[in-house]
């Protein structure tokens, strides 16, 4: 995709958006004698097309834990400078799916504003938000405060974190509490935190009154740059991951990148296997960006890649994008692409109980067996298979299989994917960076010999 093309989707024709901040005050929240946190308190005014809207009193906690000094700062300037500025339109990428068309809106801070963006989407009725128990104590109450300023009734849905929350006994819990708490077929759903969040509500909304909106608020790396577009919902059995589900498309999606700098250090690295696949099947220049990025994780970025985080996730909602724009529902092969690492990825994460290998890691380990395979079967260049292994380097990825994985038994899961049709594996290769295809010809020899593969120990190069 061209520039100019990347930087119309980017701001879609928006009309500027003039905000005012208002000066508040910042307290230490907690019990005498302990050190608590602080609490900054806003009042936040939006401008939009000559409609003002107020979002009185936004109260944003620094952090359970202390965070970086760069979002300190920038906090305590708009608590201290209170202005008033006209900003250019935040990055914004559109899906163009007919009557499912919807934007993804990509702006630092702008988890306050999902009652703004819900009143433009014109949905009304009651909002239904589904979050977990890492999410909710962080922005659970932030988002629902947004929520009621736009004047929506709100109740709020816990489930626990993790993959084990994916199920459907946790959908039957979830829907007999909006049963309860009075939701109708008027209601929408707010998906708030990472890919198990987004699945597990999305798929609550398909099914609830047969079908009622949601919205995706990503607090994730993979979430942001990737489960949340798309409509693919979904929840786990134990035959396999994602068997059950449908297609169903938000109405728009809020990412706000500073949720991703109260990410654990293992958490922000696993999701950018996420773009090191996008940049691998799409934008190969996107490479020599994230291996910049790498030196910042441990610090959780400078001040400078703060600002740039929401063109680099947009940039990766537009690949997403414009995929799905060609095949929505996968039935041809061009949304297959975003499989690239995630067939023996998938074999290789149920093989072992969940959590000893986050989503991402598996995803490095696959597309470091993609990338022999694409060498063996359509002749990937050795210095293409370098630089992408090198960036996974870089972010400290994984590419040698841990010894607690059973070869054998990964092989096995890797045959109950739905990928597999007509008892033919369908596997994504890549000819070049940038140019993917979809093969039938991966045998389960080759499988078995691409995880022998990953017992080795990877010799990087110079790309």
């Amino acid at each position: 995709m061209s520039e100019q093309r990347f930087a119309a989707a980017r701001t879609n024709r928006r009309p500027a958006v003039t905000l005012r901040i208002r000066p508040g005050k910042i307290i230490r929240e907690g019990k005498r004698g302990e050190q608590g946190r602080l609490i900054c308190f806003l009042r936040k005014e939006y401008s939009e097309g000559g409609n003002n809207k107020n979002f009185p009193c936004s109260r944003i906690p620094f952090s359970r834990d202390g965070c970086p000094a760069s979002v300190l700062l920038i906090k305590l300037l708009l608590h201290r400078c209170p202005f008033e500025r006209t900003m250019s339109p935040m990055p914004t990428v559109s899906l163009a799916l007919g009557d499912h068309s919807y934007d993804a809106h990509v702006s630092n801070g702008s988890l306050d504003s999902v009652g703004f963006f819900s009143r433009r989407a014109r949905l009304s009725g009651k909002a239904a938000l589904i979050t977990d128990t890492n999410v909710y104590p962080q922005y659970g109450e932030r988002v629902k405060r947004s929520l009621e300023d736009a004047d929506y009734v709100v109740s709020v849905h816990v489930v626990d974190a993790g993959e084990k929350s994916k199920s459907l006994d946790t959908v039957s819990r979830v829907v007999e509490e909006m049963i309860r708490a009075g939701h109708d077929r008027t209601s929408f759903v707010v998906a708030l935190g990472g890919g198990v969040v987004g699945d597990l509500a999305g798929f609550v909304a398909s099914v609830y009154y047969r079908g009622i909106p949601y919205v995706q608020i990503p607090t994730s790396v993979m979430a942001q740059v990737d489960s949340s577009v798309g409509g693919k919902t979904a929840v786990d059995v134990p035959s396999g991951k994602n068997l059950i589900g449908s297609f169903h498309q938000p109405r728009f999606v809020v990412a706000d990148p500073i949720t991703l700098l109260s990410l654990p250090e293992r958490v922000l690295r696993e999701g950018m296997a996420e773009m090191v696949k996008h940049a691998a099947i799409r934008r190969p220049k996107m490479l020599v960006t994230l291996r910049q990025l790498a030196d910042e994780l441990p610090i959780g970025f400078s001040l400078s890649s703060i600002e740039r985080l929401p063109s680099l996730i947009a940039e990766n909602i537009e690949i997403k994008a414009r995929i799905v724009e060609e095949d929505e529902r996968e039935l041809a092969d061009v949304r297959a692409f975003l499989n690239f690492g995630h067939t023996l990825g998938h074999g290789i994460e149920a093989s072992v109980p969940y959590g000893e290998l986050l989503h991402g890691e598996v995803v490095s380990l696959g597309i470091r067996a993609a990338l022999f395979l694409s060498h063996k079967h359509v002749g990937l260049p050795a210095r293409d298979e370098a630089e992408v292994l090198n960036t996974l380097s870089s972010l400290q990825l994984p590419l040698q299989l841990p010894e607690k994985v059973d070869p054998a038994s990964a092989l096995q899961h890797v045959k109950a994917d739905k990928k597999f049709r007509g008892g033919k594996i369908r596997f994504v290769l890549l000819k070049k960076l940038g140019e993917p295809v979809v093969s039938e010809e991966v045998t389960s020899d080759d499988l078995a010999e691409a995880l022998a593969h990953l017992g080795t120990t990877p010799r990087l190069r110079k790309s």
